[in-house]
């Protein structure tokens, strides 16, 4: 189940995808897969039966704290003409802009709050303090990057659109300059997430219609306006002569927070070892094999408690791509439980400190922006599910 050379076999009434590697492949069977399965439902059923007063608790100190440094940080600009308070400003916005955007506003428009009934952390209504509108992110995001999940044709985000950031993506000489567009996006970050929905490769080759597209640059528009003024306009009118170091600590603020939502997510993406799958191997999944694409297709962050927070737990994202309605909250004492699951059926767990995982995401981005022969190819971990084989259609046989 990956991008590397595939061959098709069939062995003991099963079909199979091989992708043959130095150490062999490893063989799971179909009970073996329905049993992952099993044991994850299990786990899930088990967390939300006890879901209650502390996480309740948990996010409202997350809210609380956002806005004690929204709070703090717009305060600390009209002390801005002293480059200390400006400094610890724009501390505060960005902290304050991180937990909105990761452990409060992504979460929330997942729908992992809708069990308290609370009107404020409503996924259908929530807006987070970011350009994108709420019920874009949720089309491009929750549905289809987290139901196609690094499937090729139709997970957008793998490469978004503009990246080469897998060897399944074809290369062109467009993609030489691979690095420097991943650079923009991460400074633009919360830009390209906004444009995300429109899929511009689509409207470039004539297959969105006009009316599709009229509809979501509105609602950008509206949405986006909105930002603009309060964080360009408003706030930095409101600091009388301090007006432009203001606006020079909101871009700041925002700058920070694109540049470690673009990290966290690529940690989470597009490290070494995170596979990639075709539409004809993912055809007609059981949630077995749902469950093992999201184990092979997704990467871990280690870190302590604050990184965590910070991250929007995230830095799970093994557990957040296996349970994305479930509290984040929760990823780090299910993250045990997952990980003994995949060592008991050999499958992979990747992990690893931010370091490793940035690396290995930058390193992955130079090396494919070169043409094949010259960036040559990656050794892909080899996980053969074996799938039953559909009966035959008795109409169709004639009887």
């Amino acid at each position: 189940m990956n991008t590397a050379p595939q061959v098709a076999a069939e062995r003991s009434g099963a079909a199979t995808i091989l992708t043959e590697t130095q150490d062999g492949p490893l063989v799971l069977s179909p009970q073996q897969v329905e049993d992952i399965g099993r044991a994850l439902d299990e786990l899930r059923d088990r967390i939300t039966a006890d879901l209650g007063e502390r996480d309740r608790d948990y996010i409202y100190s997350i809210i609380k704290a956002q806005r004690g440094f929204e709070i703090a940080g717009r305060g600390l600009m009209y002390l801005g003409f002293l480059p200390p308070f400006w400094l610890a400003g724009v501390a505060a916005l960005s902290l304050s802009k991180i937990l909105d955007n990761m452990e409060i506003g992504h979460n929330v428009m997942h729908g992992q709050w809708d069990w308290m009934r609370e009107p404020g952390l409503n996924s259908r209504v929530f807006e987070w303090d970011t350009v994108c509108p709420a019920d874009q992110w949720k089309h491009s995001h929750n549905y289809m990057h987290h139901t196609y999940t690094n499937i090729h044709g139709r997970d957008r985000d793998i490469g978004y659109g503009i990246l080469r950031i897998d060897e399944g993506q074809r290369w062109n000489p467009y993609y030489l300059g691979n690095p420097i567009y991943a650079a923009l996006l991460m400074l633009l970050f919360e830009w390209g997430v906004m444009l995300h929905d429109l899929e511009a490769e689509n409207i470039v080759r004539g297959k969105r219609s006009w009316s599709e597209v009229k509809r979501l640059l509105k609602g950008q528009w509206r949405k986006a306006g909105r930002q603009v003024l309060k964080d360009y306009v408003v706030f930095p009118l409101l600091s009388g002569p301090l007006f432009v170091s203001t606006l020079a600590g909101n871009a700041t603020a925002n700058l920070v927070r694109n540049v470690w939502a673009y990290s966290i997510i690529f940690c989470g993406h597009f490290p070494s070892g995170v596979q990639t799958f075709t539409e004809e191997e993912t055809a007609e999944e059981t949630r077995g094999e749902w469950y093992v694409r999201q184990m092979l297709g997704s990467a871990n962050i280690t870190g302590g408690k604050l990184f965590h927070i910070l991250s929007g737990n995230l830095s799970h994202q093994i557990e957040h791509h296996l349970f994305p309605d479930l509290p984040a909250n929760r990823y780090p004492e299910m993250a045990p439980e997952v990980r003994v699951l995949c060592e008991k059926y050999g499958l992979p767990y990747n992990t690893g400190p931010l370091s490793k995982q940035i690396g290995s995401v930058w390193l992955k981005l130079f090396r494919l922006a070169l043409p094949p022969a010259l960036a040559g190819k990656t050794p892909q971990p080899a996980v053969i599910v074996m799938r039953n084989k559909p009966q035959p259609d008795p109409s169709e046989a004639g009887v």
